[in-house]
Parts: structure tokens; C-alpha cells; sequence
């Protein structure tokens, strides 16, 4: 065997022995949606995290078709030698069914490693940060507003796992987007009782008092 051969051979082995280590080191399991400059925001959130709690956050970030009724947490286990305990994985699946009869797409899953990890965060909270994100009607593209409710989704977990530890975080997201849900739907049960009032309650208003006169 000659120098050149011994050479490649050598760093093969060693690329297989450390190639683990490198999958496990950034929290996407995988990723068919998120711009590299989100994948470099959750790198560094999840880097912070597990430096100061301990607590891994894995993403897996799918285009993936599921059927109705399809198992995430079955999903997840494939991808356990990936994974370093304690962990939660927050699945995002816009494109998965969640009844064949509603047209409506996209399915959320946060998986922790044990019931004790699922004491560190609030998952209705966690949940509603991405999905709102992506309910919302505006101008952004479905890939942007992907790429905005997996960050927020991340960061919100993040934020409750520290809080529930005591910590701090300085790389997360402050959820803008939230406060701006609440204030478009505020406005938009304002129109809607507005609207009520003119064309339905107000006439029958108008109507009664007539009638006494």
C-alpha cells in the first residue's frame, strides 16, 4: 500500500469514527424548509440552551406528505442515534394531512425524551407560536412564514426551558409576531362587532324605539 493510498484510507476512518458526533452537533434532524439564515439562528439558540440547562432542542422541518392520523412520535425514533438525552423535538409538517375531509394542511408535534422534560415548557404556548405565524393572512410567502413560525416556535420553547431552570437566554426571538396576532384579531373582532351592530342590531334598535313612539 502505498503513501497516497495509507493517507485516504486513514482519513476515511477517521471521518466515519467522528461522523456521529458531527450529525448530533446542530439541532436539525431535517430540514427541507428553513433558510440557511434560520438554521444559523437555531444553531445558535440551541447552542446557548444546552450550554447553560443541559436541554437539547432537535427540529425536524419536513415537506413530507403524511396521511391522516400518522404516528410523529413513532417518526421521531428513527433518528434516535442522533439524539443526546435530555431532548425535545419540535416537528414541523405544513404539508401533512389532518383529515382527509378539511383542506386545511400542517401538523405540529414537540416530543421530550421524558415526562420530566415535559414539565420545562408550556406546549399549548410552544404550539400556537408556530401555527399562528403560519394561520395569519398577510403578504409573506408560506416559505417565509415557515421559516418566521419554526424560528418563533424554537425560540419560545428555548425561552420556557430556561425560565423553568432559572436562566436567561440572549439569542431568542421576543415574540413581535405574537403581540401582532393578538392586535389583528382584537381589530378583527372590533370589525366584526362593529359590522353587527350597524346592519343587525342597530335597525331592530331604531325599530323598537319607533314602535314606542
Amino acid at each position: 500500500m502505498n503513501k497516497a493510498s495509507f493517507r485516504a484510507n486513514f482519513f476515511a476512518v477517521l471521518a466515519l469514527c467522528f461522523l456521529p458526533s458531527l450529525l448530533s452537533a446542530t439541532p436539525l434532524l431535517r430540514n427541507d424548509l428553513l433558510k440557511i439564515e434560520a438554521v444559523e439562528l437555531i444553531n445558535d439558540m440551541g447552542k446557548e440552551l444546552e450550554e447553560k440547562t443541559g436541554v437539547h432542542i432537535y427540529v425536524i422541518a419536513t415537506n413530507e406528505h403524511f396521511s391522516e392520523g400518522f404516528n410523529l412520535v413513532a417518526h421521531s425514533r428513527k433518528y434516535e442515534e442522533n439524539l443526546t438525552k435530555p431532548y425535545v423535538i419540535y416537528i414541523f409538517a405544513p404539508y401533512a394531512t389532518i383529515t382527509k375531509k378539511s383542506e386545511v394542511r400542517g401538523r405540529v408535534g414537540i416530543i421530550p425524551s421524558s415526562k420530566q422534560v415535559r414539565t420545562l415548557y408550556d406546549y399549548e404556548e410552544v404550539r400556537d407560536a408556530g401555527i399562528n405565524i403560519v394561520a395569519i393572512k398577510d403578504s409573506n410567502t408560506p416559505e417565509d412564514k415557515f421559516n418566521i413560525g419554526v424560528l418563533q416556535a424554537y425560540s419560545v420553547l428555548a425561552d420556557n426551558i430556561a425560565s423553568s431552570k432559572d436562566v436567561t437566554l440572549t439569542k431568542t426571538i421576543k415574540d413581535e409576531m405574537g403581540t401582532m396576532i393578538m392586535i389583528l384579531r382584537i381589530l378583527v373582532y372590533s370589525g366584526t362587532a362593529i359590522l353587527l351592530w350597524i346592519f343587525m342590531l342597530r335597525p331592530l334598535w331604531l325599530r323598537r324605539k319607533n314602535v314606542k313612539r
